[in-house]
């Protein structure tokens, strides 16, 4: 299974992503933003506009890009203000020095950076951001532990917790280096944020992720209902509503002056 196919698969779950997927802690946002040269911001594989709507609420002048039309339709649905055009990061349908932050909200892993990066570069201004935000799992909460365990890899995988992030992400192919180099050495900060949860509206946010959406139907049934048995199982979890520990994770870079 190619990372094309698992990055392709979202569009199928578009409306179940829009009502399932966390936003992004304010802070993170704020963070990867506070060094941006002014209020323009790229939200680059927008999806169905979780980080563009943190963006507008913090005053930014939000423009979205997405590549899946599916997720687009979501995105223009929730935020019909927002200019939202389809495209992707090795494509990105913008002048050049036309925006001062492009962040990422869980996407960046999907683009080919050897092409993204010079792209991202192009349309940025010279000083300007680039910042990929995540959210991960708080797994040093006993139950989130043991729900990544449970619910394995195509659920909740490496990436999905503090430490895989990390690791994930210091290994990330960012166009720092180069003839010539366009970016700084990278930055990592994590922020603590949450998502109100059921037992069943947190199985059908894992649903949304890529690993089980391109799972044979009875295996991704299989899957699904483990979870579920663990979530009941467990006195946090078992009845009504709970918060989901999680980390809003932010890589960001800035973008060298032209020499």
């Amino acid at each position: 299974m190619g990372q094309g196919d698992l990055s392709s698969s979202f569009g199928t779950a578009a409306a179940a992503y829009a009502e399932n997927r966390p936003d992004y802690a304010r802070s993170a946002v704020s963070w990867a933003l506070e060094h941006a040269p002014g209020p323009r911001v790229l939200d680059l594989g927008a999806g169905t506009g979780k980080l563009t709507a943190t963006l507008l609420a913090l005053g930014a002048n939000a423009i979205a890009v997405e590549p899946d039309s599916a997720m687009l339709s979501e995105l223009r649905r929730a935020l019909p203000e927002v200019r939202a055009t389809r495209g992707s990061a090795e494509a990105i349908p913008l002048p050049d020095a036309s925006v001062d932050a492009v962040l990422a909200g869980n996407a960046m892993h999907w683009f080919d950076m050897d092409v993204a990066g010079p792209e991202i570069a192009r349309v940025l201004t010279p000083g300007g951001i680039l910042a990929g935000l995540w959210n991960v799992m708080d797994d040093s909460v006993d139950w989130v532990a043991e729900l990544a365990r449970v619910g394995g890899t195509a659920a909740i995988g490496p990436r999905d917790l503090p430490a895989g992030w990390r690791i994930a992400t210091a290994d990330m192919h960012l166009p720092s280096t180069g003839t010539p180099p366009r970016f700084h050495s990278p930055e990592q900060a994590e922020f603590p944020h949450g998502q109100r949860r059921t037992a069943d509206s947190l199985v059908a946010t894992l649903a949304t992720r890529a690993g089980i959406l391109v799972m044979p139907p009875p295996e991704q049934q299989a899957t699904l209902t483990r979870i579920r048995t663990f979530l009941t199982s467990r006195p946090e979890t078992a009845t009504g509503e709970f918060t989901l520990p999680m980390l809003t994770a932010v890589l960001r870079v800035r973008r060298l002056p032209d020499a």
